[in-house]
């Protein structure tokens, strides 16, 4: 069977794939450092941020997909060095000799599927971020005011801390305030009319008004920050609602967070794709080097041409082998027997 992709590799030749894997290796290395810190900074703004997410938001997968491909990138790399360096001695190549097979085999499988996975989920994901904003801010909006009911008393310090953070305020701006009750009814007078008649004329019973919280208030504004009766243009002298980014801040959270979380996965998806065709480049070498090195018993230096490859033989024919290796060759049917001959009838006397 003639082997798959042969290639004839003099003495020269194997030693400059040698050094070239090692220096491949190792900015493999350097790319595997760099999806771990990546992936484990998107991680970390996701854990600050996962107030502001729906728990239904899968987003969350890519980073640790991304983590385990960068765990196993980064021992590709050191292995591909290590070999590689080996390779040029042959005292020091003989204990790689014996697993350089399995390990290649395993990088294949493992941190090829794993990069693909994590390069797919980078590419797919961050549509669902458009979503899960969405309904995570609204959450928080609405427990805004829950500052003293359990599981909800820190969304107020979240989302200010989000607001001041982000130079964000509101979902999609600041008049998203506008429809939710975020002032605490323990605050709330109730003999105050105007406090009743808000309340009354609200379905839910809510208590709206035209204000914002003062995170949102921009401190770079020339002017005092203006946080209530925001419609109102007569409430304010020298105030135009139509441009409350004056005192405001005019990007709504949403948009903020969307852009930052998208670019990162941006950047991670990049780093991603380069990485695999860095992972692909030093996997196909180590195997041709491998391959080269078996056809001189392990010594580099030895003389002659010798030929590297990727499979020892066809690809149809090795998976036909080691499908009759593996006891599932289908087996001859069993011959039939010949049919029984009917027994002679005996003639019966006539009557």
């Amino acid at each position: 069977m003639a082997p798959v992709l042969p290639l004839v590799l003099p003495l020269q030749p194997r030693i400059r794939l040698a050094q070239g894997l090692w220096l491949l290796s190792w900015i493999l290395v350097l790319a595997g450092g760099l999806i771990l810190l990546c992936s484990g900074h998107l991680l970390v703004q996701l854990l600050h941020l996962r107030t502001f997410l729906a728990p239904s938001c899968p987003f969350t997968a890519l980073p640790q997909v991304a983590l385990a491909a960068g765990a196993v990138v980064l021992g590709t790399g050191l292995v591909g060095a290590g070999a590689s360096r080996a390779s040029l001695d042959a005292a020091q190549y003989p204990p790689w000799r014996r697993v350089l097979g399995p390990m290649l085999a395993a990088g294949t499988a493992g941190g090829g599927g794993l990069l693909v996975l994590a390069l797919g989920l980078a590419l797919a994901l961050p549509g669902s971020l458009d979503t899960g904003l969405e309904e995570g801010l609204g959450a928080a909006m609405a427990h805004y005011k829950d500052t003293e009911v359990p599981g909800h008393c820190h969304a107020k310090h979240d989302m200010d801390e989000l607001q001041l953070r982000h130079h964000c305020c509101g979902r999609h701006g600041y008049k998203d305030w506008f429809g939710v009750q975020w002032v605490s009814s323990r605050y709330l007078d109730p003999n105050d009319q105007d406090v009743v008649d808000r309340i009354q004329s609200n379905v839910e019973g809510l208590y709206l008004i035209d204000g914002v919280p003062f995170s949102c208030c921009n401190p770079h504004s020339p002017r005092p920050c203006l946080q209530s009766q925001l419609s109102d243009a007569h409430a304010h002298p020298l105030f135009d609602p139509r441009q409350p980014n004056l005192n405001l801040w005019a990007q709504g959270c949403h948009g903020v967070l969307l852009g930052h979380l998208q670019g990162l996965a941006s950047t991670l998806s990049s780093m991603l794709a380069v990485t695999f065709l860095l992972q692909t480049l030093v996997l196909l070498g180590l195997r041709y080097l491998q391959t080269a090195l078996e056809g001189l018993g392990g010594v580099i230096s030895g003389e002659g041409d010798t030929q590297g490859y990727l499979f020892p033989g066809g690809l149809r024919d090795m998976l036909k082998t080691a499908w009759l290796q593996a006891g599932v060759a289908p087996r001859p049917a069993p011959e039939e027997a010949p049919p029984e001959e009917a027994p002679p009838k005996e003639d019966l006397p006539e009557a």
